[in-house]
């Protein structure tokens, strides 16, 4: 059907009273979401309400990712593989939408940004419980980190679960032990309260699974998915440093960080090391 005046007619069945049937803006409760935007600065500087999108539209993100890892982790639990891989996969989808997301507040100069900084007071992503959230549900853990949210009791008590649970990484190796592979018991039983680090009995697991792809492909599509996600998570750290460093050189965070500093010690941060360290086996001499 051609469009007349550049106007397009509605379709005749198209639903236009709301007064007792459920519409968008209902489901999705935007009164609440597009209320929620509340700039402090005064006078009110325009660029203010870029800043408080941008880490809010993080959040929901964040709070994405975290819905689909601890599925994850609950899938391998299960032995159910498959699934458990199709949130991962959903994640990293997730995950660059969120790398590219630091390029729009990229174009907040310094000079703007200065114009409000200050009244940010110590509020700082470094806060976000969503984010060591998902960090713990990776395996990173740090019980030092639950002393941010004293204040917030909800977010301590999500925290302080997360930490003495097994992350997706423990979930995923108690899955490979229940399929035959030799999982050596001090991985199986330690404490995971405590982060990750590198354990080399692994690696040569890993090195027969991807030496051995065709007899193992089901774990060898979830190592690679794996190391896809983090990845993923190292790029979205160096975009955020960098784009902090654009933003305010080198001065001290919001939040009494270091600022650039401390975010560059992160990058050495791991989730999976020997999924990376395996790399250096593989097609080597035995």
């Amino acid at each position: 059907m051609a469009v007349d005046d550049n106007t397009r007619e509605f379709d005749p069945e198209i639903v236009t009273d709301f007064r007792e049937r459920m519409s968008y803006g209902s489901y999705l409760d935007l009164d609440t979401l597009l209320s929620a935007q509340n700039p402090v600065s005064v006078p009110e500087h325009h660029d203010e309400l870029l800043f408080i999108i941008q880490h809010q539209t993080t959040e929901l993100w964040l709070k994405l990712v975290l819905h689909e890892l601890e599925s994850a982790r609950d899938l391998l639990r299960a032995d159910d593989l498959p699934p458990a891989l199709k949130r991962i996969a959903r994640v990293k989808h997730i995950q660059r939408t969120l790398t590219e997301q630091w390029s729009v507040l990229a174009t907040l100069t310094p000079t703007e940004y200065a114009e409000f900084r200050g009244f940010l007071g110590n509020s700082s992503g470094f806060q976000s419980y969503q984010y060591r959230a998902v960090e713990f549900v990776l395996g990173n853990k740090n019980r030092r980190m639950l002393s941010v949210f004293e204040s917030d009791p909800a977010a301590h008590a999500l925290l302080a679960k997360l930490l003495d649970e097994p992350s997706t990484y423990d979930e995923f190796l108690r899955y490979l032990h229940r399929a035959g592979f030799p999982i050596p018991a001090s991985v199986l039983d330690r404490d995971v309260t405590e982060a990750w680090t590198l354990a080399p009995e692994l690696v040569p697991v890993f090195r027969d699974i991807y030496e051995n792809a065709s007899d193992n492909w089901a774990e060898y599509e979830a190592c690679e998915e794996l190391v896809d996600l983090e990845d993923n998570f190292q790029l979205w750290r160096f975009r955020h440093l960098k784009t902090v460093q654009r933003t305010i050189g080198m001065k001290t965070g919001t939040g009494g960080s270091t600022g650039v500093s401390f975010l560059q010690k992160a990058l050495e941060l791991t989730f999976f090391p020997e999924l990376f360290a395996v790399r250096t086996e593989i097609g080597a001499p035995r």
